[in-house]
């Protein structure tokens, strides 16, 4: 487990940190042992398939569950441990929720100035700033509108505006972009960036979706089954992945299966009638163009081979 305590006295918080965290909703946990550390700034993805833990863990973040076991750090202050569990309004988080989440009796313009109301803000004072929030997004035509008369795509671009209105430490987002076409998550995810990078804020941004993961992130974190699988910069994920569960999440063409032989500690992969020698348990550094990296077991028998997509040639 991360010793997030004594991390903490030695250099600057992170703006979250989890460390042995178990949630669970039943048997088996949802999560179990999970540590993640976000800096201050910094945009990590939780990539992973339905299921994975990626929801739970946003929403234990957020205050919304209490911890089976292990802790949560919001900037350096315990939010959730044994015996504590602060309550989300007092945790800095701003949050677009998968199911959208809208308040059917209030309009977008009220929607997107309720933080600000919780935050203190006059009445007036907090609508004027939400309209403006509405324009900056395109969303102005819909701010008397309540959520009955929008669309799906409509609903869900709604919680993002709420989110940012109150400018939290840290945002978590839950597959904000998934009912969006194209040139509109490309909006987006651009004034995600801006507004982030403005406030200096963190973001956890959960998909399932690895070129959306792979072109915002920072750092990547793959879960799968509840626990993380590899965490690591997007080029590392892409190129040198954990496992073939890591593999498969980043596309089709990261994995080829080849026949397998095998003398000794040494194994050969044939791909497109060329063989290539690997040691069994190990990714060999690259000595020609084409291919580059192969992994795979010993054994004459056919095996699943991760590599970058662009060394398939």
């Amino acid at each position: 487990m991360v010793d997030v305590t004594a991390a903490c006295a030695l250099r600057v918080p992170d703006a979250v940190a989890c460390a042995g965290l178990a949630v669970g909703y039943g048997r088996p946990p949802a999560l179990a042992g999970l540590d993640l550390a976000v800096a201050p700034g910094e945009t990590v993805p939780l990539l992973g398939s339905s299921g994975s833990g990626k929801t739970t863990l946003l929403n234990a973040v957020a205050g919304f569950v209490t911890p089976l076991a292990g802790e949560i750090w919001l900037a350096g202050e315990l939010a959730s441990g044994p015996g504590r569990c602060l309550p989300p309004e007092r945790r800095r988080i701003g949050m677009v929720f998968q199911d959208h989440a809208l308040w059917p009796h209030l309009s977008v313009l009220d929607t997107v100035a309720y933080p600000l109301r919780r935050a203190g803000a006059a009445k007036a004072a907090a609508r004027q700033a939400a309209q403006a929030i509405l324009e900056q997004m395109n969303l102005g035509p819909l701010a008397e509108r309540r959520p009955g008369q929008l669309s799906g795509g409509e609903q869900q671009r709604v919680g993002l505006p709420r989110a940012l209105a109150c400018r939290p430490a840290v945002y978590l987002f839950d597959e904000p972009t998934a009912h969006l076409d194209a040139s509109l998550r490309a909006q987006i995810l651009e004034e995600v960036a801006r507004r982030r990078a403005a406030d200096g804020a963190a973001a956890i941004y959960a998909t399932h979706d690895a070129a959306e993961a792979l072109a915002i992130a920072d750092r990547v974190a793959v879960l799968h089954s509840g626990a993380m699988a590899q965490a690591g910069p997007p080029a590392d994920i892409y190129a040198e992945p954990a496992d073939l569960t890591v593999a498969r999440l980043t596309g089709p063409v990261s994995v080829l299966h080849a026949p397998v032989s095998a003398a000794a500690a040494m194994s050969t992969i044939e791909v497109g009638g060329r063989g290539r020698p690997c040691r069994a348990g190990r990714r060999r550094a690259p000595t020609s163009p084409s291919p580059r990296s192969w992994s795979g077991p010993t054994g004459p028998s056919s095996a699943a081979v991760t590599c970058p997509a662009s060394s398939a040639r």
